[in-house]
């Protein structure tokens, strides 16, 4: 599989699409309809559902699971015990496979440790939702959003540092401008 690397303790389905580069670490189990892109780590304890898809170069923790419905697009960050929900009002005793809802997170958006994002949401590219956060909503590209239910402090860089007033990236150098109250890379 192309330098790819799957632990032997990891269980991958027949089926699973599996990028050049990727590793899948200790007790993780990707089902058989899931997509992961080329370059990926997927840490202890992953759970990857199927019609799941995952971009290039995303960095998934321990303990995260994809429910069906999630898709990533490349340069993701998931940290470690963060959740996904698939489906807005679940009961165990009411089947609700069919209403479950897509969740889209966009290009280069980072998410915190033990963050909670409910279903249907979209979270925009280079957002980046902070430690133990619940996004309950759409997030717009380079929002930081932090709190429960998550509220939006600020703006953060491509490269992940929080932008002052005059929306130039420290560490790069990088101008930003903000129409409409949408922030975008002024390249």
């Amino acid at each position: 599989m192309n330098n790819t690397f799957i632990h032997e303790s990891a269980i991958v389905d027949a089926g699973a699409k599996i990028g050049a580069g990727t590793k899948i670490w200790h007790f993780t189990h990707v089902m058989a309809t899931a997509e992961i892109g080329e370059n990926c780590i997927l840490g202890q304890n992953v759970f990857v559902g199927n019609k799941v898809k995952i971009g290039n170069n995303i960095k998934i923790q321990n303990n995260v699971s994809l429910y069906e419905g999630v898709i990533c697009e490349d340069d993701v960050f998931l940290g470690p015990s963060m959740v996904f929900t698939n489906v807005i009002n679940p009961r165990s005793a009411v089947n609700r496979k069919e209403e479950f809802r897509k969740t889209l997170v966009k290009r280069g958006t980072s998410i915190g440790a033990n963050a909670t994002i409910i279903c249907g949401a979209t979270l925009g590219e280079y957002c980046f939702i902070g430690a133990g956060a619940v996004i309950t909503k759409d997030v717009k590209p380079f929002a930081l959003m932090v709190g429960v239910p998550a509220r939006q402090k600020g703006w953060v860089s491509k490269s992940g540092v929080i932008l002052s007033v005059d929306l130039i990236c420290s560490e790069t150098g990088e101008k930003y401008i903000l129409t409409n109250g949408f922030l975008k890379s002024e390249k």
